[in-house]
């Protein structure tokens, strides 16, 4: 689905330099859900304004009256997530999240009600948006960005922008494990996520002016907005360069390793999540028995958005993260113009056995360097954790 550029938005010229921390990934709380409510409700009764953006904007009661309420909570630098039960529908398994945050201008504090599912990817997010008109459903990617391509401009969806922060994604992966049998449910999404008319896959003000206000003080940019690693060659995993400095630390920055399951990897897979040598951002590689491939990097800073995102962003070549097994429709009776692959050309294997459109990716993910130091240097060996 084509993007669009979001429009201009006026950025606050007071500028500041984000925090940078290293922290041990978070767990959910102690609490249990009574608990977890009855704080909730407190707060609520205390004057915090719940603010949703899609269908319960003009009651916000609805959320909780209709069975959304918060069931856990997770706490991560400044910001405080409550999580209801787990849902889901066709396309989803989900949470209704309530980012809560103090304004910073004014002290109050505002809950916002987000949808944070799990990518196919076997990564956390938080939608941007949705679009469901026409019998379209599409959850919003995040932020745009735009390219030249063939002597056109291309706008594609930065779906990395939307990643839940790396720190806190075990503790929503193991809330989802307690739960066997979702609920399924269809209306959530609408109650909370702004609706965008189908021309419109670029997000909301809401959603992008707290990146530009981040990234206007340029001390805030991983390496200077520039690229922290790309491919010197097309289609050629070998010819990777990462820059100086942000290169995994495979001795001494494993900060934690984590265990999850997924039917289509093969049951049983860990996720290791490091620090570069400079500490200024960190990988989250998943290794499979088959498998092993790295999410898009992350900054260390402790800025979260009232998306519960980071809102700086870590610029790289994106064939570096393709999943195991990635998007890939080929059909010999449709028109060549109607395929599509998110495999660079020539890499793609065979079909997945649990979804028919996607490829096995091992053939270019194999063959990169630091996917081949990773698998000498970290698998099957005993590592000394990042010692904080």
């Amino acid at each position: 689905m084509q993007c669009f550029r979001s429009s201009e938005v006026r950025i606050d010229t007071r500028l500041s330099v984000i925090p940078t921390r290293i922290v041990p990934s978070v767990a959910p709380t102690d609490l249990s859900p009574a608990q977890v409510s009855r704080a909730f409700r407190q707060l609520v009764e205390s004057g915090a304004e719940i603010r949703p953006a899609g269908e319960a904007k003009s009651d916000s009661t609805q959320l909780l009256s209709s069975g959304y309420g918060p069931k856990q909570r997770i706490d991560l630098f400044d910001t405080r997530f409550y999580l209801s039960s787990v849902l889901q529908n066709p396309a989803l398994r989900f949470f209704v999240a309530y980012v809560v945050q103090k304004r910073p201008t004014t002290g109050r504090t505002e809950i916002f009600p987000r949808i944070f599912y799990k990518d196919l990817s076997l990564v956390w997010r938080c939608a941007s948006h949705v679009i469901a008109t026409d019998g379209d459903f599409w959850i919003g990617k995040g932020d745009v960005k735009v390219l030249a391509r063939g002597g056109f401009e291309v706008t594609e969806c930065v779906e990395s922008t939307t990643d839940l922060p790396f720190e806190m994604q075990s503790a929503l992966e193991t809330v989802s494990r307690k739960t066997h049998h979702a609920r399924f449910d269809e209306e959530a999404i609408y109650l909370v996520l702004r609706s965008a008319p189908s021309s419109r896959t670029a997000p909301y003000r809401d959603f992008t002016e707290p990146r530009r206000k981040a990234t206007a003080d340029r001390r805030n940019l991983i390496n200077g907005g520039r690229s922290i690693a790309r491919f010197t060659r097309k289609n050629d995993p070998t010819s990777l360069e990462i820059v100086a400095g942000f290169e995994p630390d495979f001795t001494k920055g494993i900060v934690e390793i984590s265990e999850l399951k997924s039917a289509m990897y093969g049951g049983r897979l860990e996720r290791f999540r490091i620090l570069s040598r400079n500490r200024k951002v960190q990988y989250l590689f998943t290794a499979g028995p088959r498998h092993v491939w790295i999410s898009p990097p992350q900054a260390t800073t402790t800025e979260l958005s009232t998306y519960g995102v980071r809102t700086v962003d870590v610029v790289a070549d994106e064939d570096l993260f393709v999943p195991g097994y990635e998007y890939h429709y080929y059909d010999e009776s449709v028109d060549e113009s109607e395929h599509f692959s998110q495999i660079p050309e020539g890499f793609a294997g065979e079909l997945s056995e649990h979804d028919d459109d996607r490829a096995d990716a091992s053939a270019w993910l194999d063959p990169i360097p630091v996917i081949r130091e990773f698998r000498r240097k970290v698998l099957g060996r005993k590592h000394k954790l990042f010692q904080f």
